[in-house]
């Protein structure tokens, strides 16, 4: 039970930072002066995070095939 509390606890930081990323590249989209590198970083590391809450989702509710 406590390896699923961790992960759980893992996911809400996952989910929140991605969240964060998103708000973040949202308004530097919208400013004028861009720095498309940044953005390219940002994005890429908004994709890790995306697979590591799918991960961490799939661990904690399996596929069940019946």
């Amino acid at each position: 039970m406590e390896d699923t509390d961790k992960l759980v606890e893992v996911l809400k930081n996952f989910e929140q930072e991605h969240r964060d990323l998103d708000e973040i590249l949202i308004q530097l989209q919208e400013k004028n002066t861009v720095d498309f590198l940044q953005i390219q970083r940002l994005k890429k590391r908004k994709l890790i995070l995306k697979d590591k809450i799918i991960d961490i989702k799939n661990k904690l509710e399996p596929d069940i095939i019946a």
